[in-house]
């Protein structure tokens, strides 16, 4: 009988640990998961850039449901453990579900501090920690516009940059009389600070926040020194704190976290820590690295207990926001026992520091160009005597001139180049060569080298140009893990050799994995719709948890639910609708969202198709692939500026384009006048009433990634921007990528390109439109298939498993 294992904690050190455990020894342990947020396992490190508009949350899953089944792991999401039974060796949820166990893994991770300052209640103030706190500054942007983030940390200023991109005012107030104090010397510190001043931020050091001001909501900032600020939303991020309350509560010795020996274990038997929340040696780790190097001990503990022990780590900090590249590790100060190797180009803005002590690298800074960061890191872990060593050689990217070969080139094999996961160039090397990697992501799935922070990244293209021979920056880049093939080449297949099923093209292109991914069968689903729309079944198991429901999941598991609102008009009937909604399932908030429309937030997932039954509305598909929302002013009936009729083409083009699937979410806008109103000037599609015409925008967005909409062309009917339209997302609909925004698309392609076909090309846009047409027909009313599909999951039994999070 296999021994019980229960893991406290979903996050990145605890399931690290469950992988190298997995590699080891597949089939010794029963194994459940315990995570408190909603979803699976994802990378908290990259929850900046989904904040600063580079990447999606779905994009930063480590592990998506189907690896915790593929591997026989029962994930117990969004419940998180509330007490263990140390006596009987059992551990109770806060939902009541209990589990037995023969081994307990404490990885709990930390909290984000807050700071105990008056107001520090108030709405509007948050943490930078988890998904809910990117989604929550998210939203926060499209209604304000003063934000403060308190703390001049790598967080706060990976905060800063992406409240910045979601297009916020931003204050960063530092305690500190230099940023980044405990990672950057000083004059790394200051080209820190001047070049994020270029790029938007206002920067406050040696301040000391005294109080939160405002209503319920903060409205500013008091300091020591009697100014103050200003701010709608203040974001702290001074730290964090190891979690070990519920350690404490099962009796574990704790000091600054849980106390561990060199192999995890605590002081209970049985009972091991792991990550954030456990202390080695006096130590509590707070970056990826050391938390990782824990989980590869712990997991060989597990499996063979005579194994090496953990003996602490060398840690270093990368950070990038907005084109800046930042490293540090080690000890970069300055003393009177160390000498250092400084390299100030001011040319090129870019700074490095090696500092020696005793004949070896015991730390560095770099700034600007941190290619070297690699090569340091591994001469600090290995105590490499660099007495006979010169600048040239321990800092190779200074000297292109004298070296014939890169950086990465020049490396040894047994030096890192992934520092996070602990990956050589060797190994890299003998990867590529050994099973014929071509990509960066093959060379990720199959090493592990960049999956983490990706600082790495760069240096793993170079090493793969290197060894293939080829400019690995032109690469194809593969639908994702299943499969070599890209999304063109499996879309071709689909329309040259007739394929109408999804297994049909896995077993035909020769799918690695058996029932695919959630990065494929979602891509394959649109593909087959898209290119079948009149034969093609459409797979609702293969639609993310959302669609599905069709409502948006949140942090708390609950979901919400928009009607549609067609052009943002409504009427007393339908308020009073779903004002009756509201009440009778007790709907705990109604917000009236930036599309024109109102969105009930707090459903439990059972009453969904009971509250879409009540409403008798179709569904505003605000949480799909697919045509959103119209936004529109209110034209020229009521308004004096308005040259044409807003409301009654946003509409038409409404109805005419509802439950429409696409690459990714489209949104249009159709203002009356060049005031734009609607926002039509940052929309997928905004048109736009000038004297007796209209103007059509595309590729706008109006996201983090804000991009303004171009000039499509100028027409005179409303006929006519109908069929333009139709078009356009034809076009859109059939040569983008799955998940690529039309900003984007057009980016890659060139609005020119588009131009020639939707407009130029007389024959092609009419088929275009008439495929638009036959796509059109076959649409499904949104809010009968509602109901279809939770009849179908039911009879299917879908309901008893989440595979998705928020889209």
């Amino acid at each position: 009988m296999k021994e019980k294992l229960v893991v406290i904690g979903n996050g990145m050190a605890g399931i690290r640990a469950l992988e190298e455990l997995l590699k080891q020894d597949a089939h010794r342990y029963q194994i459940t998961v315990f995570g408190k947020e909603p979803h699976p396992n994802y990378n908290r490190i990259l929850l900046s850039s989904v904040l600063q508009g580079d990447t999606e949350v779905e994009d930063i899953i480590l592990n998506n449901y189907d690896w915790y089944d593929e591997n026989n792991i029962e994930l117990v999401s969004g419940d998180p453990v509330a007490y263990v039974d140390t006596d009987t060796q059992t551990v109770y949820s806060a939902k009541g579900v209990e589990r037995s166990y023969d081994r307990l893994i404490f990885a709990t991770g930390s909290n984000p501090f807050m700071l105990p300052l008056p107001g520090a209640d108030k709405e509007g103030v948050i943490a930078f920690r988890n998904i809910q706190d990117c989604e929550t500054m998210i939203d926060t942007a499209k209604s304000y516009k003063k934000a403060a983030v308190i703390g001049g940390g790598l967080l706060g200023l990976e905060a800063a940059r992406g409240l910045l991109n979601l297009g916020m005012k931003v204050d960063v107030i530092h305690l500190s009389d230099s940023l980044m104090e405990q990672q950057l010397d000083a004059e790394a510190s200051r080209m820190l600070k001047e070049e994020l001043e270029t790029q938007g931020m206002k920067i406050h050091l040696n301040k000391q926040t005294e109080e939160l001001v405002g209503g319920n909501r903060v409205e500013g900032l008091k300091f020591k020194d009697g100014d103050s600020l200003d701010a709608d939303l203040v974001v702290m991020a001074v730290g964090i704190r190891p979690n070990i309350e519920l350690a404490k509560e099962t009796g574990l010795d704790v000091g600054k976290a849980i106390l561990v020996n060199d192999h995890m274990e605590t002081s209970h038997k049985n009972i091991y820590a792991v990550g954030e929340c456990a202390e080695h040696r006096e130590v509590v780790y707070g970056l990826v690295t050391p938390l990782f190097e824990q989980a590869k001990v712990l997991a060989s503990h597990l499996c063979t207990e005579d194994c090496d022990g953990y003996e602490g780590s060398i840690v270093s900090t990368s950070l990038k926001v907005s084109g800046v590249d930042v490293f540090s590790a080690g000890e970069f100060m300055d003393t009177e026992e160390t000498k250092s190797i400084r390299v100030h180009d001011e040319f090129e803005d870019t700074f490095k520091k090696v500092v020696v002590r005793d004949n070896q690298v015991v730390g560095s800074v770099l700034f600007g160009d941190t290619s070297d960061s690699p090569r340091i890191l591994s001469m600090m872990r290995s105590g490499q005597d660099v007495s006979e060593m010169n600048k040239a050689t321990i800092l190779p990217s200074e000297s292109a001139e004298d070296n014939a070969g890169s950086a990465v080139e020049l490396m040894p094999d047994d030096e890192n180049i992934c520092g996070c996961n602990g990956v050589t160039k060797g190994e890299i090397v003998s990867a590529i060569k050994d099973q014929g990697l071509t990509t960066v992501n093959e060379v990720k799935q199959c090493t592990n080298a960049s999956r983490s922070c990706g600082g790495c990244k760069p240096q793993v293209t170079e090493l793969l140009s290197l060894a293939t021979g080829e400019d690995a920056t032109q690469a194809k880049e593969p639908m994702c893990e299943c499969t070599e093939h890209s999304d063109e080449e499996v879309v071709a297949s689909i329309r040259e050799m007739g394929l109408t099923h999804i297994k049909e093209v896995m077993n035909v292109l020769g799918w690695e994995t058996e029932d695919g991914c959630s990065k494929c069968r979602p891509a394959l689903n649109y593909y087959l719709g898209m290119v079948n729309p009149l034969e093609y079944d459409d797979d609702a198991n293969s639609r993310f948890v959302n669609e599905r429901v069709h409502a948006n999941i949140q942090n708390d598991g609950t979901f919400s639910v928009v009607p549609r609102m067609y052009g943002g008009v409504t009427n007393p009937d339908q308020l009073r609708t779903i004002a009756d909604v509201a009440d009778k399932y007790e709907v705990p908030l109604l917000k009236v969202t930036g599309g024109q429309r109102i969105d009930l937030l707090g459903i439990e997932k059972e009453n969904l198709p009971d509250v879409w039954n009540d409403l008798g509305m179709r569904s505003g598909y605000a949480y799909g692939k697919g045509m959103r929302t119209v936004k529109t002013c209110v034209g020229e009936d009521f308004c004096r500026f308005g040259t044409q009729d807003s409301i009654g083409l946003g509409i038409e083009l409404e109805k005419k384009f509802e439950g429409l699937n696409t690459p990714h979410k489209i949104k249009m806008a159709v203002s009356a006048c060049p005031r734009n109103c609607a926002e039509s000037g940052i929309k997928d599609v905004g048109i736009v009433g000038v004297e007796g015409a209209w103007e059509v925008h595309v590729a706008g967005n109006g996201g983090v990634d804000l991009k303004k909409s171009e000039l499509l062309c100028k027409l005179e009917t409303s006929k006519e921007v109908i069929d333009t339209v139709a078009a356009f997302l034809q076009h859109y609909r059939e040569q983008a990528k799955y998940k690529e925004r039309t900003s984007h698309w057009v980016e890659r392609v060139g609005l020119d390109a588009v131009k020639k076909v939707v407009l130029e090309d007389e024959e092609e846009r009419a088929a275009l439109i008439e495929r638009m047409d036959i796509a059109l027909s076959d649409q499904q009313d949104p809010w009968e298939d509602i109901i279809d599909n939770h009849k179908k999951q039911q009879d299917l039994g879908f309901e008893k498993k989440e595979v998705s999070i928020t889209t």
